[in-house]
């Protein structure tokens, strides 16, 4: 009698294995076990990747991984591994590779099949149950594979091991090494060639709904940012409208969620009125920082109400009452995607009564719906221009306006709500502490700042490995703290840490930060020593090291960690951090400004390195009020500070800059440091640069 294997997911914290804890399909989490048994088996490995907040995912399970027969052919003849891509994006990064390879397009659910050593070798992403949508039914492909591999299981090999090279050199990143030597600091990139970045991404821009592309449309808030950046060293105001546009247009979408506050994931058509309704903490968090950005430039009143509304929603759905903040919410209730949000123009009519008809008009509310029969709130006409063709003013508007959507908000509180994934992950938690703290600076708000230090006091409480040399873990739940941390983990804790800095002036962040770049430099280099691997060099468990180097969901790790390493070499005087930086930025340049779209972090990075990193130390019995003055009035992205009311402080930018009654600015800029300014003197020079 064949041996019975159960499904072992019931162990595990994350909420989508939990999710498929009761399918009758012997699912097993990645581990030795799994593997051991497929290798002594000479199974087939079927790897199905996914996330709690995938819409599809939960398509597939329900129609597959629910059925009682379509699980008996998975247990007979595979080793299932069931796999969230959030606690494991190194093994999504190569899977999602492999995938690509073979069909030319990804995404979730994720279905790939593995010789018995881990090597793939055919996937695909969502099955139907039967053949649909000019796709192979599941239980054709299972059946397909299962005969393949028993009648020419060598030939399957050989095309896994080529596939699994070929994904060992994409994940490389080829650069110059030549280049990297012989090159000046300044001419492998002159200003020209941001000009370029900036074509190539108006190329791509929508000049009507903003954004860029066509749908599905993502926010794409590193190309916001770099149009941003673009506009404060050239003042071109093309810039500057279309990222104030891109942002207004996704804010009075539906993608943004006007009641609660917090923005989906992305909008499925070009008006973002309709989002894939899961809403991610990654995602909210680069919403903020953007909008703190665009908010010190133009002071948009609306720009700040969207920075308080986003962080009330974080705070009151995504915050683990120990400081902690939550991964996502799932796009479905009840089965249904978006139930929870959308909205039936009868039901508004008998919730707000006398004011349902402004309300509807305002907000695209109509008894036909605006999207599948429904209607999803969303502002068709600014505040503005809606007020004054409806002969109301402004204020009298929008204090009618927000009293309607808190008696929805409160309505709809009594729905059943999308399913919360609560798994706390480092890195999507160090993006909104950054933002937090950012968000503390620009609105000098208090209770940002102490919600910032929260997080990080909880972070270094449950994350930590080894306190010496700065050994993290990745994700953690119900007081369980699971892998290594990755490279995306530590560039956006550190980058974290030193915006806290900003808002406290506590060295303490400054040495932390040091510390994690240090383990990060011994641990996850590539052979070059110039760019940096996705996963550490002790881990065993996966088929190849992989260099992320483009944006996605979240900014590329070594993206990250180039601006890290610049403000540290300041800070500390360290020129090995310093030389680091330059050589990844001239490995990339060539790359950056041919795809400025994919790579907008680096494209911020290389044009502020062209016009010179502002250095402002402050330093006097006034320091920290000036400093902090400098921060709130002026957006200068190029700029690291740092101030002390000390005379003896250990770090390199402040060397020699003693500590007197009188606050003095000292900047330095491109290897030359200025006199020394007064505060009147400097406000009125800092334009100039």
């Amino acid at each position: 009698m064949d041996t019975i294997y159960t499904n072992k997911l019931i162990q595990e914290t994350s909420p989508y294995l939990l999710q498929h804890a009761h399918n009758p399909v012997n699912w097993y989490p990645w581990g030795s076990e799994a593997l051991e048994r497929a290798r002594k088996e000479n199974k087939v490995i079927l790897v199905s990747i996914g996330y709690s907040a995938c819409h599809w995912c939960h398509v597939m399970e329900r129609e597959s991984f629910e059925n009682e027969q379509t699980a008996l052919v998975m247990n007979e003849h595979f080793i299932n591994i069931k796999i969230d891509r959030e606690e494991r994006p190194d093994l999504d990064h190569i899977y999602m590779d492999a995938v690509q390879a073979i069909t030319g397009s990804g995404g979730w659910p994720l279905n790939v099949f593995l010789t018995p050593d881990a090597k793939p070798f055919y996937g695909g992403t969502y099955f139907p149950p039967v053949n649909a949508f000019n796709r192979t039914s599941w239980i054709e492909v299972l059946t397909g594979i299962d005969k393949a591999w028993k009648e020419r299981s060598h030939e399957i090999i050989s095309q896994a091991e080529n596939l699994t090279a070929h994904i060992g050199k994409a994940g490389n990143f080829i650069y110059d090494s030549i280049k990297l030597e012989g090159i000046a600091q300044k001419d492998f990139f002159k200003w020209q060639m941001a000009d370029e970045m900036f074509n190539a991404v108006m190329k791509t821009a929508d000049s009507e709904w903003g954004g860029f592309g066509k749908a599905p449309k993502f926010p794409q808030t590193f190309t916001i940012t770099f149009l941003l950046n673009y506009y404060y060293h050239t003042k071109n105001e093309q810039s500057l409208q279309q990222a104030i546009l891109s942002i207004n247009k996704m804010l009075q979408g539906g993608i943004y969620d006007h009641l609660a506050g917090g923005m989906a994931r992305y909008s499925t058509d070009n008006e973002w009125l309709a989002p894939h309704f899961e809403k991610m903490l990654y995602d909210n968090a680069l919403l903020i920082d953007v909008l703190c950005d665009a908010y010190q430039i133009t002071r948009l009143d609306s720009f700040k109400k969207a920075i308080e509304k986003t962080i009330a929603f974080v705070t009151n759905e995504l915050r683990d009452t120990s400081g902690g903040f939550f991964a996502a919410l799932d796009a479905d209730s009840e089965g249904v995607e978006g139930k929870y949000y959308v909205w039936q123009k009868e039901e508004i009519n008998q919730l707000l009564g006398e004011n349902a008809a402004l309300f509807c008009e305002f907000f695209d509310v109509s008894v036909a719906g605006n999207w599948e029969h429904t209607n999803i709130l969303r502002i068709m006409q600014p505040v503005e221009e809606f007020a004054a063709a409806n002969k109301i003013e402004i204020v009298a508007l929008e204090t009618k306006m927000n009293l309607c959507l808190s008696i929805l908000l409160n309505h709809r509180s009594k729905r059943i709500k999308p399913a919360l994934d609560d798994k706390i992950i480092l890195g999507w938690n160090a993006l909104m502490l950054k933002s937090i703290a950012k968000a503390s600076i620009i609105l000098q708000n208090d209770s940002y700042t102490k919600l910032a230090i929260e997080n990080f006091n909880f972070i270094e409480g449950n994350f930590i490995i080894n306190t010496n040399n700065g050994e993290m873990h990745h994700t953690w739940k119900t007081g369980q703290a699971k892998y290594p941390a990755f490279l995306d983990d530590y560039a956006n804790y550190i980058d974290a840490c030193l915006k806290l800095y900003e808002a406290t002036y506590n060295t303490l962040y400054l040495t932390k930060a040091s510390l994690l770049c240090n383990y990060v430099c011994n641990n996850f280099s590539d052979e070059e020593a110039v760019f940096f691997y996705f996963t550490q060099e002790a881990q065993q468990d996966i088929i190849v090291r992989k260099k992320e180097m483009y944006d996605g969901a979240i900014p590329s790790g070594n993206a990250v960690m180039a601006g890290n390493l610049l403000k540290l070499s300041v800070i500390f005087g360290n020129q090995q951090w310093r030389s680091r930086f330059d050589k990844m930025l001239v490995a990339v340049s060539d790359t950056a400004i041919k795809y400025p779209g994919s790579f907008g972090i680096w494209a911020s990075l290389l044009m502020h390195h062209q016009k010179g990193l502002n250095e402002i130390a402050v330093v006097g019995t006034g320091a920290l009020a000036v400093a902090t003055k400098i921060q709130v009035n002026f957006f200068i992205p190029n700029k690291i500070i740092m101030a002390t009311n000390n005379e003896f402080e250990n770090f390199a930018m402040l060397e020699g800059k003693t500590s007197t009654k009188t606050t003095l600015i000292h900047l330095c800029k491109n290897y030359v440091c200025f006199p020394p300014y007064t505060e009147g003197d400097f406000f009125e020079e800092i334009n100039a640069f």
